[in-house]
């Protein structure tokens, strides 16, 4: 017996290349494009929901906000999806809200870096201290077990995707050398005396 599954891929697809059909036309028409079926609406959401239950997604408490990104991109992007290429709708979607999601949990985890930076500096982070939020709802500051181990990793990752993005001779010349070189540069711009460049050392 077949797995049935939450998305059916053949009736996404159809629906999918039915909309890129009325789009063609309304085009050739001079109209606006018709509106997204709810169809296609529906199918965005089951994805988005069910890809935020798995194991790697689950325990993050913006699970909603992670939801509606992956549905955002999903209608930004959606056009790109070419049926000629692929037959596959429901994996080109799981796609764009898997990489929606971990753009997500990086905004969170730079801002709750912020966070933590800031109250580490100034002394002020208690375990029990509550907040209001904009319902008016009390809730507590989420709290990483080791702030200081969370403020150490968070730094040293994006050191390391700074040097990752080292390209061509900067590899191989030092920081240092880079800086001077640059300050040499700036002498050099500046000393213009009736159009003789003059380098100072």
């Amino acid at each position: 017996m077949s797995k049935k599954h939450y998305v059916n891929n053949a009736d996404f697809l159809t629906a999918l290349m039915d909309y890129r059909s009325e789009c063609d036309m309304a085009k050739k028409s001079g109209k606006p494009d018709p509106k997204i079926p709810d169809y296609i609406g529906e199918c965005f959401l089951k994805i988005a929901e069910h890809l935020s239950r798995k194991p790697n997604f689950i325990s993050y408490s913006f699970r909603d906000e992670m939801i509606c990104d992956g549905i955002e991109n999903c209608l930004m992007y959606f056009r790109n999806f070419d049926p000629d290429k692929s037959k596959n709708p429901f994996a080109y979607f799981t796609q764009i809200i898997y990489y929606a999601f971990l753009r997500r949990i990086m905004k969170e985890k730079k801002q709750l870096y912020v966070k933590y930076k800031a109250t580490q500096q100034f002394g002020i982070l208690d375990e029990n201290e509550v907040y209001e939020d904009e319902h008016g709802n009390i809730k507590q500051f989420e709290l990483y077990d080791n702030i200081s181990e969370f403020i150490e990793t968070f730094e040293e990752n994006r050191e390391k995707k700074k040097k990752t993005k080292l390209k061509g001779l900067e590899k191989f010349i030092d920081k240092n050398d880079i800086e001077t070189s640059n300050e040499l540069w700036k002498k050099f711009l500046k000393v213009k005396i009736n159009n003789i460049v003059v380098l100072l050392f």
